[in-house]
C-alpha cells in the first residue's frame, strides 16, 4: 500500500486517476488498483488547479467578509468562479484586496485535507451555510445534477475540505467539496488572475437570490497566465458586437427587443453569399430545399415531447381561432400555437405526407427555417446566443443498412463546406451511452449498431476523435465537430445526430423491398448550428476582413483628384458588370482620409489611379495591410479580382495577389 506522494516523485504530477476515478494525492492505494498520474498541465490537471484556486478564492472573500455565504466554486473553460451571497455587491477595489489576501493564503502552502463526514456533520459544520445546507438536503438527487453543483455534492459520501497550516496544523477554512484538489496552495503557484464580477441566480433560476459571482483564471505558470491574457485581448479586438457596429453589419434596436436582431446592408451581403454558397452546395450533394411555417398548432409539439422536454425553452402560447358573439361570449374555443423551437417535426410531416419507398431512402431535406427560443436575458450574448435565429437544418430519413454510408457523406460535406469558409482545424466528439441503462431508450442491438457505425464514419474521416460516454442523447448517438479559429479558440459547430425516437412517435414508415413496413432512421443534421451564430465565428476568425468572396464591398476605386473620377468610374463599372461589389468614392475627403477610411473598412482592394495611370491605362492596387502594386493594366487588374473571388481566396497582402 501507498499514497500518490510515494508514487509519483514528478513535481508536475497533481492527481492521480485510480481506477478511473480522480483522487487526491494523499489517497492511498493498493497493489491490485489501477494508478495514472494526472499532471498540472492536463485537461484533468487544469480542473484541480482551477477548482482549487476557485477555493482560496472563496477564503479570502470570508477573510475579509466573514459575514460573506458560500455558494458554489467550480472550474470552467480557462478558469473558475465562485458565488457569494454579500450585502453589497463587489467593486473593483474588492479585487486588489482579494487579489493580496489570495496571494497570502497561496504563499502560505495550507494544505488541502479531505475528511468523510455524514450528511448530520456537514449540517452541524455548515450550519451557517444556506446554500451548503441546500445542496447537503439535495444530495444524490436528479435535481442537483448540475456538473457546477457537483463539486459540491454527489450521489455518494459527502466531504469536506480542510484548509490546513502546515506550521501549526490547525484548519484555518473548510469547505464542502468532492475534490480532488491540489496538495497545498502553494502549487497554485503565479499563473492566476482575478478578472471580472457577475451577478449569477442560485442554481440558475431567476426564482432564486441573486448573488455576486467573482471569475478568475488559473494557468500552470506566468507565461502561460500571460499568452491568455494576450488572447483575451486579440478576443476582444475581434469581438464579433464591436466589429458588427464598426463594420455597419447589424444591430439589436431596443424597440424590438433583447435577443433579435437585424441585418443592415453590408451584413446582410456577407449573409447571402453565406446562405447562396451553403445552397448550391447543398444541391449538388443532393439536398432538397422546403419551407415551413414559424408556429404551428400545441399538438404538434406534444406529439414530438417538445412541450414536455424543451418548453421552458420555448416562448408562451399564442392563443387563436377563438370566436365570439356580439356580446364577447366565447362560442368557438379556441386552441394553444407556439413559435417553433426547432424545424423537425414539420420536415417529418413532410415525410409522412404520402407513403415513401425504400427506393426515395435516403430523403435528403434542407431548411434555412428561423426559430425562437425563450432564453433568459442574461444568456444572450450578440449574435451567439438570441431568440429568434436561422438554422441552417437538414433531416435525413435512411434505412438502418443506410446509416453508416450516409453519415460518412454528411461528415465529408460538413467538413468540405467548413473548408470553403477558411475554417481547416477540426476535430470530433462522439457522444455515446454509458452503462447507466435507465437513461436510455431503444434496445441494445440499435445502440450497438449506430454508435459503431457513428465510431467507424469518424475514425474513417482521419480527425481526432473523443469518446464521450454518457453524453449521447436519450434516443441516439451524435457526432459533434469542433472547429478552431485564428486566435485558437474551439467552437462546436456541426452535429449529426441519430434520432430512431421521433420516427416512432410520428410512426414513420417506408416500404422495403420485400414489400414489409419498415421503421426509417432520422438524422438531424445542422452545418453551421445557426447562420447567426456561424456568422459570428467567421467576423471574429477575420476579425472583420472577410475574403474577397464573403467581403460586402470587393473594391473601391479612389481617384487622385476628382478629374480621374470618370477614368476610374469606367474600371469600377466594368468591375460591376462583372458581379463584384465595388464603390467609386466621389466624397468630398481628401485621398488620404478615403485610404484611410476604406482600411478600416476592411474593403479588401482600394483601386487608385491618377494622371500616371490614365495615362498607360493602369491602375495602382491598394491592400488591407497597406502594400501597393502600381501600374496593373486594367484587364489583369479585372480579371485578378474575379479570380480570387472565384477561388474564395483570402487576400490580405500584395503577395497574395501578386507573388
Amino acid at each position: 500500500m501507498a499514497d500518490g506522494f510515494e508514487l509519483f516523485t514528478d513535481r508536475s504530477v497533481v492527481a492521480m486517476r485510480v481506477n478511473g476515478e480522480l483522487k487526491d494525492l494523499a489517497t492511498t492505494v493498493t497493489d491490485s488498483d489501477e494508478v495514472e498520474p494526472v499532471t498540472i498541465d492536463s485537461p484533468d490537471g487544469l480542473n484541480i488547479l482551477r477548482h482549487s484556486a476557485a477555493h482560496v478564492l472563496a477564503q479570502a472573500v470570508q477573510s475579509i467578509n466573514p459575514e460573506a455565504k458560500l455558494g458554489i466554486g467550480p472550474p470552467v473553460t480557462d478558469g473558475f468562479y465562485y458565488d457569494f451571497d454579500v450585502a453589497e455587491p463587489f467593486t473593483p477595489e474588492d479585487l486588489k484586496a482579494l487579489d493580496k489576501e489570495m496571494s497570502r493564503i497561496i504563499r502560505a502552502g495550507q494544505r488541502f485535507m479531505r475528511r468523510v463526514v455524514t450528511d448530520d456533520e456537514a449540517r452541524a459544520e455548515l450550519a451557517n451555510e444556506p446554500y451548503k445546507l441546500e445542496l447537503i438536503g439535495l444530495k444524490g438527487s436528479a435535481s442537483a445534477g448540475g456538473d457546477n453543483e457537483n463539486v459540491e455534492v454527489g450521489a455518494g459520501e459527502l466531504t469536506i475540505y480542510d484548509n490546513v497550516d502546515p506550521k501549526t496544523g490547525e484548519t484555518v477554512w473548510k469547505d464542502l467539496c468532492r475534490g480532488p484538489h491540489l496538495p497545498n496552495t502553494r502549487m497554485i503557484g503565479n499563473g492566476w488572475s482575478l478578472t471580472r464580477i457577475a451577478a449569477a441566480y442560485w442554481r440558475g433560476s431567476e426564482k432564486n437570490p441573486q448573488l455576486q459571482r467573482i471569475y478568475g483564471t488559473a494557468w500552470p505558470t506566468k507565461d502561460e497566465l500571460r499568452a491568455y491574457q494576450h488572447r483575451l485581448e486579440e478576443a476582444a479586438r475581434r469581438d464579433h458586437r464591436k466589429l458588427g457596429r464598426d463594420l455597419d453589419l447589424f444591430s439589436f434596436p431596443d424597440e424590438i427587443g433583447s435577443g433579435l436582431s437585424v441585418w443592415h446592408p453590408r451584413g446582410g451581403v456577407v449573409r447571402m453569399e453565406m446562405e447562396q454558397h451553403a445552397r448550391r452546395r447543398h444541391i449538388e450533394g443532393g439536398y432538397t430545399y422546403v419551407y415551413t411555417p414559424h408556429i404551428s398548432k400545441e399538438d404538434l409539439f406534444l406529439q414530438s415531447n417538445h412541450l414536455v422536454t424543451y418548453k421552458e425553452g420555448m416562448f408562451p402560447p399564442i392563443r387563436m381561432d377563438e370566436e365570439r358573439d356580439a356580446d364577447g361570449n366565447i362560442t368557438k374555443h379556441g386552441q394553444d400555437y407556439y413559435l417553433k423551437p426547432m424545424n423537425c417535426p414539420m420536415h417529418i410531416l413532410i415525410y409522412k405526407e404520402r407513403g415513401r419507398s425504400y427506393r426515395e431512402l435516403p430523403m435528403r431535406l434542407a431548411e434555412n427555417g428561423t426559430v425562437y427560443r425563450n432564453e433568459l436575458s442574461g444568456a444572450l450574448h450578440g449574435l451567439t446566443r438570441v431568440r429568434g435565429f436561422t438554422q441552417d437544418d437538414s433531416h435525413l430519413f435512411v434505412t438502418p443498412d443506410q446509416l453508416e454510408e450516409e453519415a460518412t457523406k454528411v461528415i465529408e460535406f460538413v467538413i468540405s463546406m467548413l473548408r470553403d469558409f477558411g475554417l481547416d482545424d477540426f476535430e470530433l466528439e462522439l457522444s455515446m451511452r454509458d452503462d447507466a441503462k435507465d437513461k436510455w431508450i431503444g434496445s441494445d442491438e440499435f445502440w450497438e449498431y449506430s454508435t459503431n457505425a457513428l465510431r467507424n464514419v469518424a475514425r474513417a474521416s482521419g480527425l481526432k476523435l473523443t469518446e464521450m460516454p454518457g453524453e449521447a442523447a436519450f434516443y441516439g448517438p451524435k457526432i459533434d465537430l469542433k472547429t478552431r479559429d485564428a486566435i485558437g479558440r474551439t467552437w462546436q459547430l456541426s452535429t449529426v445526430q441519430v434520432d430512431p425516437n421521433l420516427p416512432e412517435r410520428f410512426g414513420l414508415e417506408f416500404t422495403d423491398r420485400d414489400g414489409q413496413k419498415k421503421r426509417p432512421i432520422m438524422i438531424h443534421r445542422a452545418l453551421f448550428g445557426s447562420i447567426e451564430r456561424f456568422f459570428a465565428i467567421l467576423l471574429e476568425h477575420y476579425a472583420g476582413a472577410f475574403p474577397v468572396w464573403l467581403a460586402p464591398v470587393q473594391v473601391v476605386g479612389i481617384p487622385v483628384a476628382d478629374e480621374y473620377a470618370p477614368y476610374l468610374g469606367a474600371i469600377i463599372e466594368q468591375l460591376k458588370g462583372g458581379g463584384v461589389r465595388a464603390e467609386l468614392d466621389v466624397s468630398d475627403d481628401r485621398m488620404q482620409k478615403k485610404i484611410r477610411t476604406h482600411t478600416t473598412q476592411k474593403v479588401p482592394f482600394q483601386l487608385i489611379a491618377g494622371e500616371s495611370d490614365r495615362s498607360a491605362e493602369t491602375v495602382s492596387f491598394r491592400f488591407r495591410d497597406g502594400t501597393q502594386e502600381n501600374g496593373v493594366a486594367i484587364a489583369e487588374a479585372v480579371e485578378r479580382i474575379k479570380q480570387v473571388i472565384e477561388e474564395r481566396r483570402q487576400v490580405v497582402t500584395r503577395d497574395d495577389l501578386f507573388a
